[in-house]
């Protein structure tokens, strides 16, 4: 089961009201005309016809973190026979997982910004990577990070149609006349996401991502928050929130790029723009940008609502490893694995139950080429054909004892091993 740890966000009143149904039918029997025609009457309830007690489905969501593509990647992924980039081996033995829940999310920390293909600081990727993305099983990416205007507002748009090119959902990022979410089925239900990423640092009164200026063609299609502004722009946040549950929404989803860079525990501002989405109706939070991982949490909010908090889901595929950063943390992520019960027609969760599969990105040759494969540290990550391979058993060993540091026991998930669940 996951944490159930008490955590006073924002005024947050802590309440756990228990949930109950009940139902059936009273049998009366008439003994009038009935009777006298030696016939019963069907049964019928004192209180006329009862309404039918709602049942509720379950709905499962995976999330992963940053997606990122660096040089050594493109040179890893490129078909010297075909001239193509193939990104498909790197989600291999993660796919099952992926595949199997009804909403896969993760984030896009690149642009499909068109040839010259570069890593970083601007990074620009082929859009066979969304299209890899897309076979794996992911339904929706997140665009709104600290790169997604590195190749400025042409890239910007390039991302997005090639996203929804290859058939998937992207949020964080929009065209103009659209709107800051959206609403999309999974299972029995819609879900409402809302995403957004920090800013850095005003150039006079001009936001900016990563430095690069955010202009007036680009300011309506970006989703983001500054700290110059950080309630006004948080105001803007929750309005989105409220807006998709008004749109239909049954449970809703924030994702934020926030806090910094290599810090392995998060920070007072990521918990309360946390708080500020709760408030607004957030139902769970998923968030990257640190490139390593940070603990989750289910806050325990007013009307007995269990939100999972991810704070920071690490690296799912890049080139930042032992040998290029120093730390063996930012080979390291996690796939949020997610349960719901929703009542459909109110949209009430019922049980929510969030573990972490924790995932390690091992880079070694094969076939006397470099080769990046995500590994999923589940029941029989000992036998994975690329820890074989590699002989990377210890390091990915060492990987999964962290996060032991991080979470439960009984909030990793361990599946059987072949991307099933136990």
């Amino acid at each position: 089961m996951p944490k159930r740890l008490a955590v006073a966000i924002v005024g947050l009143i802590i309440a756990i009201p228990l949930f109950s149904a009940c139902g059936g039918n009273q049998n009366v029997q008439n003994g009038s005309d009935g009777a006298a025609s030696g016939q019963e009457l069907p049964a019928v309830s004192p209180q006329a016809v009862q309404k039918e007690e709602e049942k509720s489905v379950s709905v499962s969501i995976a999330c992963a973190g940053d997606v990122m593509v660096h040089e050594p990647q493109l040179v890893a992924q490129f078909d010297n026979k075909t001239k193509l980039y193939d990104f498909s081996n790197n989600f291999e033995y993660v796919k099952d997982y992926i595949a199997s829940a009804d909403l896969a999310m993760c984030n896009l920390e690149t642009t499909l910004g068109g040839s010259p293909y570069t890593g970083y600081p601007r990074f620009s990727s082929p859009d066979s990577l969304v299209t890899a993305l897309a076979d794996t099983g992911f339904d929706v990416l997140f665009t709104s990070n600290n790169h997604m205007l590195d190749r400025d507002a042409d890239g910007l748009r390039k991302t997005i149609d090639g996203v929804r090119a290859a058939g998937l959902r992207n949020v964080g990022s929009q065209y103009e006349d659209e709107k800051k979410y959206i609403v999309v089925s999974a299972g029995a239900i819609d879900v409402g996401i809302v995403a957004y990423t920090y800013e850095s640092p005003r150039v006079g009164n001009t936001r900016t991502l990563n430095g690069i200026r955010i202009t007036d063609e680009s300011l309506p299609m970006v989703n983001s928050f500054g700290y110059e502004d950080l309630e006004g722009d948080l105001d803007d946040m929750a309005a989105d929130v409220l807006s998709a549950r008004k749109d239909g929404a049954d449970v809703v989803i924030c994702y934020f790029h926030w806090g910094n860079e290599y810090q392995r525990a998060y920070d007072d501002t990521q918990r309360y723009i946390a708080g500020r989405a709760i408030t607004a109706g957030a139902d769970l939070i998923f968030a990257s940008h640190p490139h390593v991982l940070q603990t989750m949490e289910i806050i325990e909010a007013e009307n007995g609502r269990r939100i999972p908090l991810f704070y920071s889901m690490g690296n799912f595929i890049s080139n930042q490893r032992t040998e290029t950063t120093g730390s063996m943390y930012t080979e390291q992520g996690l796939i949020a694995m997610v349960e719901l019960e929703v009542l459909p027609d109110s949209g009430k969760i019922v049980s929510v139950e969030a573990k972490a599969l924790p995932t390690w990105l091992d880079k070694y040759y094969s076939g006397g080429k470099q080769t990046y494969t995500i590994v999923p540290l589940d029941a029989g990550y000992e036998g994975n054909p690329a820890i074989l391979e590699s002989g990377h058993l210890g390091r990915a060993a060492e990987a999964l004892k962290y996060c032991g540091t991080l979470f439960r026991p009984e909030d990793l998930y361990k599946g059987n091993g072949d991307g099933a669940a136990q």
